[in-house]
């Protein structure tokens, strides 16, 4: 969604002389249709080839390349730096901070050669009296560096940003969506100020246009205070579901980072840097910026209200053909799969003569094995990997089962309590290849929701 922006207070600049970098991002693909949008020509710099459109030039470069970046830099006045190094595998993330930090001073030692005159930052809000988390630190620091140098450096920091496609979005959209009740750790109860995504936009265009922000740090956020779990109802009431809540004090980022992996298409690579930006609070204690760019801040649940009319009307097209196609039929052979299994299951209650069945013990795990199924088969219709992973494991230990089951027709002797009667063997049998199709399945299923994962918009 494009809003057309008042530039009367623009100053001068020369043709393509604006640059935003990120620009298949979030938050730099909005800016730079925001900006096209009010008349401005602007190049766009990304990692990956991009066509040109109505009064935008993409230019394709590295950060980590300085003869790409000094060829992106000519001509720029102003450049927007929205730039990060969050995502990737887990060792790539553990030296994101040094990553940033390369690509602060690259950025900064081109900028400077080519004479660009302002640079603004967007980077997370942080509390300064607090031990940061890796990475709002690393995001405070990629702040100083850029104003380490002699050009003006305009900083916004951000609370939590609320927007079709953007990560914070995205986890709570999915962790709502699809769970009723949910197990939180203690950041939950952290505060927050969300701020819609269309707010930044207008921030960052503002301070572009008032040249008295520049070599200021300015902290920007909604109007409304909440804590992430305060957020999570608002946007369960907005669905009009009931979300149950329970809080468990031991969770780490970490785990909570792999528990929004399984349930979200959020990768944990992604997931912990933002839970991580959530453990303290995040909210503004200088509303300055407010005086100098006026706007009219949206409530959350309108920010809400927004990025979902946007997911509706325009749905990501990531791996669209895996959905149809491989992804879709597997899905659905291992829903089939599950229900046939839990089915099969039912006739050690009606076919098998052994007493062992009724024995306390056997009955428990019964009843632990359908809890299984019934899980894996609703988080398997939400297409979660947590779904098919344990659709996998119970697939697995079935087979292994029922194959022991039949152990003695080989060897003619019994592994786990009496030999089944022919009947029984006979449905062993039977239930072999269901579950084979379901292990088969899940593995498909799982692997294509990593590769639908990983193919991300890159920056």
């Amino acid at each position: 969604m494009t809003q057309k922006i008042d530039n009367h207070t623009s100053p001068e600049l020369r043709p393509y002389s604006i640059l935003v970098t990120g620009a298949a991002g979030f938050i730099g693909s909005r800016l730079i249709s925001t900006l096209s949008y009010s008349g401005f020509t602007v190049k766009g710099m990304s990692r990956r080839k991009l066509s040109n459109t109505h009064n935008v030039k993409y230019v394709q470069a590295d950060v980590f390349d300085v003869e790409q970046l000094e060829k992106a830099m000519t001509g720029i006045d102003i450049v927007y730096y929205l730039l990060h190094s969050m995502e990737g595998d887990k060792d790539h993330w553990r030296e994101f901070a040094a990553r940033e930090r390369i690509q602060a001073q690259n950025f900064l030692k081109t900028a400077t050669k080519a004479n660009v005159k302002r640079i603004i930052y967007l980077g997370g809000l942080v509390n300064d009296s607090l031990e940061l988390s890796p990475h709002m630190q690393s995001r405070k620091e990629v702040g100083e560096i850029l104003a380490s140098g002699v050009i003006p450096v305009t900083q916004l920091r951000a609370s939590l940003i609320i927007g079709a496609q953007g990560g914070s979005y995205a986890m709570l959209r999915y962790l709502v969506e699809r769970l009723r009740i949910m197990v939180t750790p203690s950041w939950v109860k952290s505060l927050a100020q969300p701020i819609a995504v269309d707010d930044v936009i207008k921030y960052l265009i503002g301070c572009m246009n008032h040249p008295e922000t520049s070599g200021k740090i300015y902290e920007i956020g909604g109007p409304d205070k909440m804590t992430y779990e305060e957020l999570m109802r608002v946007y369960s009431a907005y669905l009009n579901k009931n979300l149950f809540v329970i809080q468990i004090p031991f969770l780490t980022t970490r785990l909570s980072s792999y528990w929004v992996d399984l349930i979200t298409p959020v990768k944990a690579s992604l997931a912990r840097p933002l839970i991580d930006s959530l453990v303290h609070d995040t909210v503004v204690n200088d509303d300055s910026i407010t005086k100098i760019i006026p706007i009219r801040l949206k409530s959350v649940r309108e920010s809400i209200d927004i990025a979902t009319k946007e997911m509706r009307e325009n749905p990501p097209k990531i791996n669209s053909r895996e959905e149809k196609t491989g992804f879709q039929i597997n899905q659905k052979l291992l829903l089939g799969s599950l229900i046939a299994m839990a089915i099969i299951g039912t006739t050690y209650y009606w076919l098998d003569d052994r007493p062992e069945v009724y024995a306390p013990i056997w009955f428990l795990a019964g009843i632990i094995w359908y809890v299984g199924i019934a899980s894996a088969i609703i988080f398997v219709n939400s297409k979660t990997r947590l779904g098919f992973m344990i659709s996998g494991i119970l697939s697995w230990m079935t087979l292994i089962f029922w194959s022991l089951d039949n152990f003695n027709l080989i060897f003619n002797t019994s592994i786990l309590v009496a030999s089944p009667n022919e009947m029984f063997t006979l449905r062993n049998f039977i239930g072999i290849p269901v579950v084979s199709i379901a292990i088969i399945a899940s593995h498909n299923t799982f692997h294509k929701v990593i590769d639908y994962q990983n193919k991300g918009k890159p920056v």
